[in-house]
């Protein structure tokens, strides 16, 4: 027998050999007796039997390795397959599977990891009170040290902190930065989309995991500044106004 044959082949030819041995002694020795042929169907049959011993299938491999056989197989066909469509073949392939990869790089190198936004904000202050002045020193001192995330968080609180000194807010505990937005924007409708747009890097770097940066806190610091410039348009003005004409059109 060849030696390359796996050995449970090679015992299963053995075992044929000896069957068939077997037969042609027997037959040899029937003296004038007439030679037994066995049908091709029954033949067949009988080598099934034989060979379906658990002897033959000892060294077998198990249920893993023929699901990962398969599977490899498999991979083993898509792959040529892709590169006999590929222009360059092989090599081709790739050149495509690099470049797809370098696509993905550059992407995640500039957007970053996609994060989900907040379902909603926690309050905007913690328990214990402080001024505006003191929210904006502490901001200024992150700053210098360019923690950009706490500086950006303590000057919103500022900024809001401010709003409620100048008693355009109501200083109502556990206000999120967006409900302090919107209502600010009523009474200061000019800044009503910096207002939106500072709360919500306020919620991204706070709640969303993102990282603030030198131009985001400078953006809430400018918006800081000009809100201490600006005059509130309170809905009382315009009535107000219209009576001082008219009494003194009257006087």
């Amino acid at each position: 027998m060849p030696a390359a044959l796996p050995r449970a082949a090679e015992e299963a030819v053995r075992g044929l050999l000896r069957a068939r041995e077997t037969a042609l002694l027997s037959l040899a020795g029937s003296g004038d007796e007439p030679p037994v042929t066995i049908p091709r169907d029954p033949a067949r049959e009988a080598a099934r039997h034989e060979l379906s011993k658990r002897m033959y299938h000892e060294n077998d491999p198990g249920l893993f390795q023929r699901a990962l056989n398969a599977f490899l197989d498999w991979v083993g066909r898509m792959l040529s397959a892709a590169s006999s469509a590929t222009p360059g073949g092989a090599l081709g392939l790739v050149v495509v599977v690099l470049a797809v990869i370098a696509v993905l790089g550059a992407l995640w190198w500039r957007l970053g990891t996609p994060r989900r936004r907040p379902v909603s904000a926690a309050a905007l202050f913690d328990d214990r009170p402080r001024s505006a002045a003191e929210h904006r020193a502490a901001a200024e001192a992150h700053a210098a040290q360019g923690h950009w995330n706490q500086a950006l968080q303590e000057r919103m609180r500022a900024v809001v902190r401010a709003l409620e000194e100048r008693a355009l807010l109501d200083a109502r505990p556990g206000r999120t930065a967006d409900e302090a937005a919107a209502e600010a924007g009523r009474v200061l409708p000019a800044h009503t989309d910096r207002l939106r747009a500072a709360a919500r890097d306020f919620d991204d770097v706070t709640y969303g995991g993102r990282r603030a940066t030198q131009a985001s806190y400078e953006r809430i610091a400018e918006l800081d500044r000009d809100l201490e410039r600006t005059k509130p348009m309170l809905a009382s003005s315009t009535p107000s106004t219209a009576h001082n004409t008219r009494q003194g059109a009257a006087e």
